[in-house]
């Protein structure tokens, strides 16, 4: 386990170039300079980690449009230090009450799912409300303050900086077919490294919200004028969200559910969210002979994992949706005995055929950001509009894209996460805390991209615990991905070992290596590990822009 007092700079068999970030004061880490810099600066005026979660929450919906944004979720792991309290928000909205397996029928579904594009597609968006309910139960600045960095940026301007760009520009054909997506194309089209952006309609919108306070921000932008914005242009678009769907959102607050993975107790959301397909993974591990997990990197390593994620995405498939309509069977998903079980089905040399079905197909659109401040309080959040602008579906004048999350229901009558009026979908975004068995802050962390955040989770996660590798290494390590296109296969970064995919197919996987422009499909993380005597050690994903800072 990765720990300051024996700190082993060459744990992992790959070698890590860059040196992580140190410091005692708080520290903020994030996909984008400018986040990390607005984060640290409600540290430095007085903030707790919750004002600076929602300042990064902000500014990344201003800089990097194309993966988050007001007009979609938030899910949130926070610890407060005083109390030991770890508190899971669940930011995701609910679907139209005019929608049900009839109304999509009726206008031409007829696949297992939503069109990824479609207005119908549209959930009430949970990113506002999120952020006003984390400044009320954790925070301590006024939400004018708060959102002032990200308020500049977008009215001032800001450099798009090159992973931004790259996927605007691969978002720049949904925003040119959506109503409203030319509003998030400057010039007539996707802005280029270091092109100056503005966001005037934005920049408007965050200076009300702020002016308003959080009580004022949700009426206004769930009952009042934004509101009626957003369900003018959805039902424009041929979707079904209403104003009155929108005035009938609320957050909420939950328990996490946790695992303990070699000593350290793992926290996840509760379902609709799918972080307890991590936990699923993690038990299977610790369960298997620590034989068979072989070196890091290894083809025994890289196995045992995938088999791991397997089952947890065959089970999460299976079980994972709006615990309102549908509670799923955690006591029996998460008991040791099951993790037996599951765990015996693992071969060492031969991968399950069977477990490939229900495997989710990959999507980018997300940012995940973690923050410790300086008494210890955690947060780790992810904010989302799912594939990169979502439905690219922009209300005129308001400066964000609509998401598209519930194209993750199931048209199939029956199961539990099938489409139905008011219900929230299998959400793929997962924060992640780590506690020390006293309690304490071992680490906040995560890894955004869609369905592979479970799996980067559980890769960066075994860096850390079974290698000792600090968090940066951790990142920077190269990574796998299951994925749905070709049966469930295999992919490799580059820079995996050469004989790693031979040695992979010899077991029975369906492997490839990627190209270096499929970097995205492999995850984006932070992560931040606080050692006993308070010391903060951070890492952000080089597959990223950006960084991690402490104060101090």
């Amino acid at each position: 386990m990765f720990e300051l007092s024996s700190w082993n700079p060459g744990a992992l068999t790959f070698t890590s170039r860059r040196s992580p970030a140190l410091a005692r004061g708080g520290m903020t880490a994030a996909g984008q300079p400018a986040a990390v810099e607005a984060g640290l600066a409600m540290l430095r005026a007085g903030g707790r980690a919750a004002d600076a979660a929602v300042a990064m929450a902000a500014v990344l919906a201003v800089v990097e449009p194309c993966s988050t944004g007001l007009g979609g979720d938030a899910f949130a792991l926070v610890l407060d230090a005083a109390t030991g309290e770890v508190a899971a928000l669940n930011g995701s909205g609910r679907s139209a009450a005019a929608l049900d397996l009839a109304a999509a029928r009726g206008r031409g579904c007829t696949g297992e799912a939503l069109p990824a594009r479609s207005a119908l597609a549209v959930t009430a968006p949970g990113s506002c409300a999120a952020w006003c309910d984390l400044l009320e139960r954790f925070g301590r600045l006024p939400l004018a303050q708060v959102l002032e960095p990200a308020r500049r940026l977008a009215e001032e301007g800001f450099a798009v900086h090159p992973v931004a760009a790259a996927t605007w520009a691969a978002g720049e054909a949904v925003l040119r077919a959506a109503p409203g997506g030319g509003e998030l194309l400057p010039g007539g089209r996707a802005p280029r490294p270091g092109q100056v952006v503005r966001n005037p309609g934005l920049a408007r919108v965050l200076g009300r919200l702020g002016a308003a306070g959080t009580a004022g921000a949700r009426d206004l932008f769930y009952r009042g004028d934004i509101a009626a914005a957003v369900a003018r242009a959805v039902q424009e678009a041929g979707g079904l969200l209403a104003e009155s769907d929108l005035a009938a959102h609320t957050s909420q607050w939950t328990t996490p559910l946790g695992a303990d993975y070699r000593g350290i107790r793992i926290l996840e959301c509760p379902p609709n969210g799918q972080g307890v397909t991590v936990l699923l993974a993690l038990n299977v591990l610790s369960r298997l002979d620590p034989a068979l997990l072989g070196a890091p990197g290894s083809a025994a390593r890289v196995h045992a994992q995938v088999e791991a994620l397997r089952l947890a995405f065959a089970d999460a498939r299976a079980w994972v949706a709006d615990p309102d309509a549908a509670p799923a069977p955690l006591a029996e998903l998460l008991s040791a005995d099951y993790a037996s079980r599951r765990a015996a089905l693992v071969r060492p040399d031969r991968a399950l055929p069977a477990a490939a079905a229900g495997l989710p197909r990959p999507a980018p659109g997300t940012v995940q950001f973690v923050v410790v401040d300086g008494a210890g309080n955690a947060c780790s959040m992810v904010n989302s509009n799912y594939m990169g602008f979502g439905t690219g579906i922009v209300p005129p004048g308001l400066g964000f894209s609509l998401h598209n999350r519930g194209c993750n229901f199931r048209l199939e009558e029956g199961h539990p996460n099938c489409l139905a009026p008011g219900r929230r979908p299998y959400h793929t975004i997962i924060p992640g805390l780590a506690l020390r068995p006293d309690g304490s802050l071992y680490a906040a962390f995560g890894v955004m991209g869609a369905f592979m955040q479970p799996q980067g989770q559980v890769q960066v996660l075994s860096a850390l615990l079974d290698d000792g590798a600090d968090p940066q290494a951790a990142l920077d390590a190269p990574r796998f991905c299951l994925e749905s296109a070709g049966g469930g296969t295999l992919a490799l970064e580059p820079a995996m070992p050469g004989d790693l995919a031979r040695s992979l197919a010899d077991r029975g996987h369906r492997v490839r290596t990627t190209g270096p422009e499929e970097t995205a499909l492999f995850g984006r993380g932070q992560i931040i590990v606080r050692s006993r005597d308070g010391v903060l050690c951070g890492g952000s994903d080089p597959r990223a822009d950006g960084c991690a800072l402490g104060l101090g």
